[in-house]
């Protein structure tokens, strides 16, 4: 896309939050463009396929009261698996060893994609109708026009529209993009000060020939407090295969670290807790998640904190126009993929309904409409 173009909706970002709001926007006869920074849809979603399967390095469960995770996986006709949960758990408290927990008291239920996490996203965007996503473009602008429209400005042009879906990370918007005339005090700090879920993890995983660790009555579930893989589970595919065992761990331990170190200290942690046969993997995975530029904010803000997860200001939109949908931004689930799914299907629905009743903001945002924040709203895990 070159020049200028109308539109009814553009949402910035192709994760599961804008690909789901962009599908309620399409199907409501709404025209939409969706402008991704990255060469894949996905956002935090992202799967490494092999010939054998699938291993996600990014989100990958969800639970039995998760209902419209389910409800879209079954839309698209996508196989899911229950996560494995068969055997002892290992937990490391110091340099003695890992001690077995018999019955793996930490696992509870969930379930995984059998091919990858990423599929669900990928699914969604290939019913978008052509020409509606936009791949490699990052959007560094948004501005108010005199008529009360909002222009976006892309790598590769601008876009005129009437409403404008932020589906990013609320600290990387704020970051990343400029909005003339600024946002609101409240809001634009209460985004900067948004936890970006994952921001600060790294996850890797180990894919094997064999799931080893069945064979001596381990779930592959442990916990570490040497770490620095903190929290470990199995990662195996449908059937075992591929048979496969991840970890999470803070960015901040390894500061930076090139992917290969990481990988190393990852196997060895695997070998310290799950024995030799831990020490040969066909390969290791690594992604940390606060070095995707298109994730994390470059300069994050050192108080940023989960507990502004689903803030009411979040579910106000700016003027009207701009909207907010992130898994951060969710007002349930915040922090998984079914917070990401609310987040988008809440924009289409307040979208549509601003559409449909005429009922869209007058004021740009330089007119202070938004209550101070507060630190209300949910803690979450990143463990997914």
């Amino acid at each position: 896309m070159t020049g200028s173009h109308r539109r009814d909706v553009v949402i910035v970002g192709a994760g599961i939050a804008g690909l789901t709001a962009a599908h309620a926007l399409t199907a409501a006869g709404l025209s939409v463009t969706v402008y991704e920074a990255r060469n894949r849809v996905g956002g935090r979603l992202l799967s490494s396929t092999h010939d054998d399967g699938a291993v996600d390095l990014g989100a990958t469960w969800f639970w039995p009261n998760e209902p419209l995770v389910r409800a879209l996986a079954d839309d698209l006709g996508l196989a899911t698996h229950p996560q494995a949960l068969t055997g002892d758990a290992l937990f490391e408290a110091d340099q003695r060893g890992p001690q077995r927990l018999a019955g793996n008291p930490l696992d509870v239920p969930s379930a995984r994609f059998a091919d990858g996490a990423q599929a669900l996203a990928v699914s969604l965007g290939d019913l978008l109708p052509p020409g509606t996503l936009h791949l490699v473009d990052p959007v560094f602008g948004v501005r108010f026009d005199e008529d009360d429209t909002v222009v976006v400005e892309a790598a590769s042009g601008t876009v005129t529209a009437d409403h404008v879906v932020l589906a990013l990370p609320p600290a990387l918007a704020v970051e990343a993009i400029t909005f003339t005339p600024a946002l609101p005090a409240p809001i634009r700090d209460l985004a900067a000060g948004t936890a970006v879920w994952m921001g600060g993890v790294v996850k890797a995983v180990a894919i094997y020939d064999r799931s080893f660790w069945r064979d001596a009555g381990l779930a592959g579930s442990a916990m570490s407090h040497l770490g620095p893989f903190r929290e470990l589970h199995d990662h195996s595919g449908p059937g075992g295969s591929p048979a496969a065992l991840f970890g999470f761990a803070l960015a901040a331990h390894f500061d930076g670290a090139p992917p290969e170190q990481i990988a190393a200290a990852f196997g060895r942690q695997l070998t310290r807790l799950f024995g030799p046969d831990a020490g040969d993997p066909r390969s290791i995975h690594v992604l940390d998640w606060s070095r995707e530029l298109h994730t994390s904010p470059r300069a994050p803000s050192p108080d940023a904190s989960t507990a502004t997860y689903g803030h009411p200001l979040f579910h106000q939109p700016v003027a009207g126009r701009i909207h907010w949908a992130a898994t951060e931004t969710a007002p349930d689930y915040a922090g998984h993929i079914e917070g990401a799914i609310r987040a988008g299907t809440q924009a289409a629905r307040s979208i549509t309904h601003l559409t449909a009743t005429g009922a869209t903001g007058t004021q740009p945002p330089s007119t202070p409409r938004a209550r101070s924040t507060t630190d209300d709203g949910q803690e979450t895990s990143c463990t997914n």
